[in-house]
């Protein structure tokens, strides 16, 4: 894998690791924000009926707020694996490259030596 292909599968490790964390914040947030600011017992009139468990406290939410905040959760953590997984194949790449490089300079050493 020559340099120009490392630089890529670098670059696009980090489009993605950095997008997958950020959702994670905003997931994070948003959790935090419906914790304080949702029913802890199910309110049928506003539609707040469907449970969700945050730090041990259950609140209630609509649908829309619950099918909102899994996708934002579960994109986030597949957009994150996916760069971390890039990441890793890149990092085994660059690590093969660098043991060539010094074998490379022990031969030459040991014909010039």
């Amino acid at each position: 894998m020559d340099s120009g292909q490392l630089a890529r599968l670098k670059a696009f490790s980090l489009v993605l690791i950095l997008p997958g964390l950020a959702g994670l914040i905003i997931s994070a947030m948003i959790s935090v924000h419906y914790l304080d600011t949702m029913p802890k017992w199910p309110a049928p009139p506003e539609l707040r009926t469907v449970p969700r468990s945050i730090d041990g406290v259950v609140i209630y939410q609509t649908a829309e707020e619950d099918r909102r905040l899994n996708i934002i959760e579960y994109s986030s953590v597949g957009v994150f694996l996916v760069g971390l997984g890039l990441g890793l194949v890149y990092l085994e790449k660059w690590g093969a490259k660098q043991s060539q490089l010094v074998e490379q300079e022990d031969d030459l050493s040991e014909d010039y030596g």
